[in-house]
């Protein structure tokens, strides 16, 4: 997977084309990622002790990896990801820029 916790992305296709934030979660057997404030839903909750209310609440659901691009730091623009093996590791390259991510 090109994309790792932490990374800030953009997405490029789905009801929130445009919008950038950073991964919350990577699940790798469902090739889906958890990105902040995308792909929000209504969560309908009953009463427990954790929120003795209950509710509607907004939560992030996932979207298919294939649907966001990673964000270079160094520009910030959204770029492609290749892998390249440096001193026996495995390592995520920048297309645009030629950099280690």
């Amino acid at each position: 997977m090109f994309v790792k916790t932490g990374d800030k992305v953009k997405v490029i296709a789905g009801k929130d084309k445009g919008k950038e934030g950073s991964v919350l979660k990577v699940l790798n057997k469902e090739d889906r990622v958890v990105v902040e404030g995308i792909n929000m839903v209504k969560k309908h909750s009953k009463p427990s002790q954790m929120n003795p209310q209950g509710g509607i609440q907004d939560q992030e659901a996932p979207i298919h990896v294939s649907n966001v691009m990673l964000i270079d730091p160094e520009n910030n623009e959204a770029t492609k990801v290749k892998f390249e093996v440096v001193d026996g590791k495995k390592v995520r390259v920048s297309k645009k820029t030629g950099k280690q991510l």
